[in-house]
This record gives C-alpha cells, sequence and structure tokens, in this order.
C-alpha cells in the first residue's frame, strides 16, 4: 500500500486493505453496553507553553526531597548527586546507548561498564561483580536463585532483619522452583545468633543477612559466616555500597555472595526507580552469576579493548543452561554510578560515610531525648535508626510534613510488630539546623 499523507485518506486505504467499511465494523463483536457512547472526559488540547505550565503546577503539589528536608531511608537515600553525572550521562553515546551487542561499536559502553563493575569488586571486597541488575531487591532474589544452583539445596534462611520489600521480591522469585523461606529471628534488631544455628541445616542453601539491616543495626557478618559455612550453606550479604567507604567490605568477613541497592551512588531518588541493582561474588561462582560481565582483552594488533565476556541469559544462550531469564541491568545508572565514585574518590566516599554516621548519631541523641521518644534497639547502628514513639508514626509523619519535613518511615505498613516505630534515615546532605528543626517539631507532634 502507498504511502498518503493524508490521515484520513490513509485510514480509508488501511480499511479497504482488510476489507471493512469503517471503525465500527472491527468493534461489532464488543458488546454495545460495554462501549463508551458518549466522547472521553479529556479537556482540549493545549498549548506546548500552558502544558509545560500545567504540568509543572501538577508537579509542585509532590512533595520531595528538592523541597522538603528528607528524613526518609528504607532502600533509597537523600544522599547528594554530583553534578558531573548529569552532564555526562545525557550525552547522546551514553543516554541512548542499548545491550553493547557489538564490542567493535560499544567500546565507550563497554568500557563503563567494565570500570563498573571494578569499583564495585573492590568496594564488596568480593572478586567479581556482574554489569548489575534492576535494583537491590531483585539482585538479592537472583542471589538466592544462583546459592541454590551452587548447593542443589532447598531452603534459604533470611534474616529477619532483611528488607520487608525485598523479602517479598524473593518469595516471588523462589516459588517457581520450589524453594522454601525460613526466617533468622531478630528479637533485639540483630540476628538471634543461637536460634539461627538451630535453623541453619543440612538443606540451608544460603544465609541472608542485610547489614546495616532493615532497621539500622549493624549486623555480626563474620558470626554469620561462621554459621552458614559450618552447615555448607553460603553467606549472602545485602549490603549498601554507599557504606563501605567506612564499614568493613563483606568480603573480607566471609561473604560468598554481596547484593545490594545501588540507588545511593549517585541516582537520585526518582520517586522510586530506575535504580541500580549490586550483584557480586567469588570467582568460583562466576559461572552460575545471572546478568553479564564485560570483560578487558586485545585485538588482533594487540590493543587493549573490552567484550561481554558472559552473558548467561536466556536470550544467549540455551535456556536449560540459563542462570536466569529475567536479569537485565539499567547501565545508564550504573554509569552513573562509576561517575560517582570516579568523582568522589576513596576519600570523599569515606567522608561521605563519616558525615552520614556522625550526623545520624546526633539525630538519634536529639530526637531520642524527646519525652516519650526512645531508639528501639540498642544496638550499634550508622546512618539509619528506629524510634519508638508515644503516638501513631503515620500521624505524626503526616503532620511533619505540612511543615516541609519528611520525617521517616512509618513502620506498621511493612512490619506489623513495630507499628509503633519510626524509621529514620539520616545521610551527609542534612544540616544541625534541620536535625534540631526535626527535633522541635517532633516533640510536638508527639506532646
Amino acid at each position: 500500500m502507498r504511502y498518503l499523507p493524508n490521515t484520513a485518506q490513509n485510514q480509508r486505504a488501511m480499511l479497504e486493505t482488510i476489507g471493512v467499511r469503517g471503525i465500527e465494523d472491527l468493534l461489532v463483536r464488543i458488546p454495545a453496553k460495554a462501549r463508551l457512547s458518549r466522547p472521553l472526559a479529556l479537556p482540549s488540547a493545549l498549548a506546548e507553553s500552558e502544558l509545560v505550565r500545567h504540568l509543572r503546577a501538577l508537579a509542585a503539589r509532590n512533595a520531595d526531597a528538592e523541597s522538603a528536608v528528607c528524613f526518609l531511608g528504607g532502600g533509597a537515600y537523600d544522599h547528594y548527586v554530583p553534578s558531573p553525572i548529569n552532564h555526562l550521562i545525557l550525552r547522546g553515546e551514553f543516554f541512548t546507548a542499548y545491550t553493547p551487542y557489538q564490542p567493535e561499536a560499544s567500546q565507550g559502553t563497554l568500557r563503563t561498564i567494565y570500570e563498573y563493575q571494578t569499583m564495585i569488586a573492590e568496594l564488596t571486597g568480593m572478586d567479581v561483580a556482574n554489569a548489575s541488575i534492576y535494583d537491590g531487591a531483585s539482585s538479592l532474589a537472583e542471589a538466592a536463585l544462583m546459592a541454590h544452583a551452587v548447593t542443589s539445596r532447598t531452603e534459604i534462611v533470611l534474616g529477619g532483619g532483611v528488607n520487608p520489600l525485598y523479602r517479598r521480591v524473593v518469595e516471588t522469585y523462589v516459588d517457581g522452583a520450589g524453594l522454601r523461606l525460613r526466617e533468622g529471628p531478630t528479637p533485639e534488631g540483630v540476628l538471634d545468633l543461637d536460634a539461627v544455628r538451630r535453623v541453619v541445616g543440612g538443606k540451608t542453601a544460603a544465609l541472608v543477612v542485610q547489614s546495616p539491616n532493615f532497621y539500622g543495626c549493624l549486623e555480626d557478618v563474620a558470626a554469620a559466616a561462621e554459621i552458614a559455612h559450618a552447615a555448607g550453606a553460603l553467606l549472602v550479604i545485602v549490603s549498601d555500597p554507599v557504606n563501605l567507604g567506612v564499614l568493613e567490605a563483606p568480603g573480607r568477613q566471609g561473604a560468598d555472595i554481596v547484593v545490594g541497592e545501588g540507588q545511593g551512588l549517585g541516582v537520585p531518588l526518582s520517586f522510586g526507580g530506575p535504580y541500580l541493582g549490586v550483584f557480586a561474588a567469588k570467582q568460583e561462582f562466576v559461572r552460575r552469576m545471572p546478568g553479564r560481565l564485560v570483560g578487558a582483552t586485545v585485538d588482533l594488533d594487540g590493543a587493549r579493548g573490552f567484550a561481554l565476556t558472559l552473558q548467561t541469559r536466556e536470550q544467549h544462550i540455551r535456556r536449560a543452561k540459563a542462570t536466569s531469564n529475567i536479569c537485565t541491568n539499567v547501565a545508564l545508572c550504573a554509569l552513573m554510578a562509576t561517575i560517582y565514585l570516579a568523582t568522589l574518590g576513596k576519600q570523599g566516599l569515606v567522608r561521605v560515610g563519616e558525615l552520614s554516621a556522625a550526623k545520624a548519631h546526633y539525630a538519634a541523641e536529639r530526637l531520642a531525648a524527646v519525652p516519650g521518644v526512645s531508639l528501639r534497639f540498642a544496638q550499634p547502628f550508622f546512618k539509619e535508626f528506629t524510634l519508638k514513639l508515644p503516638k501513631s508514626p503515620e500521624r505524626v509523619v503526616a503532620r511533619l510534613a505540612k511543615q516541609g519535613i519528611l520525617a521517616g518511615l512509618a513502620l506498621k505498613a511493612l512490619d506489623k510488630k513495630h507499628a509503633d516505630c519510626l524509621l529514620v534515615a539520616v545521610t551527609e546532605q542534612r544540616t544541625k539546623d534541620e536535625i534540631d528543626v526535626f527535633a522541635d517539631a517532633l516533640a510536638k507532634a508527639v506532646a
């Protein structure tokens, strides 16, 4: 059929080609009562300038980390995003790039992914990192399946301090594989190691520990490693890589697989995504890793180059041999993390961690001094902590939001055992004045 510039002519020509007189002939099988008998209730079209103004007005109704003081955490954090990140990722070579299947045309993208993998492996203390996964939750779920593939065992023990949202994703992933999830008790905010020893056994593929955990508490990773390895299981650590400028790398404490959410590495909050799933492991498990790996090589002339070394997705190899059929990555977010780490350097990342920890401990002291408010757990923490409130955390959060303070995450919806608790995160962005204002506002809200 030849191209006709007129839309109506195009439509008539297409209808004639398929042998019908009009659009109505295509709808006869839809019952009349199920069809809308009036025009859609949509406003008339706006000019571009009017539309932009309208959208800005709608956006202004949202409370965000730019217009409010943010103490929200629970897996996504308001860390500073250095300005070079946006300047570089918006270049067409990166912003419009897709999977680098053709190395001769994708050396820039492959190089950045290789650098990302190198930095993540160094941060986590592991031998190898993949080219990232969608987010922290799917990274953990992939780790559970990988542990099952490595050990041929059918149980995963999840520490009680693992993010509840991650837990839900893991439950979905492992259902098809028929794996059983068991819980490692955390009655006082961290793993009860004696209880965990009784849960981890000959059927355990992996013990999963998050540190700092969902409540902000630091876990004894080395002790967890001893328990897992004594039973022949793997130790999977969920870690926030931003913290690893200060905290000991999980790989040097006995972790076999390290996963986590890399959003804090220069990726904006963006109302929940896209984010960055970190995944690193020991060299011996490399062929069981999900996703793809970029490796360095040399061409026929001896010049250094980069290529996709390992692609174990079902679209690349036989389905039965694939490590995963849905794992993929958002390479642009991995590039953001690469630029972030290169911009800050080792000393800068240490400074971010030191400032976050120092300000979090000051905030915990100020907030816990409010009458009726207390720290829920008497455990060491890093940049996040759990408060017990004398009044409904949901109401407190709503009241402080009207004052431009995003007070934290009310835990009732995610953890009914701590319905009276508020999870508070403090990053290097927060100031002493902002923390003091928060404490004063909280005092009035719970009085």
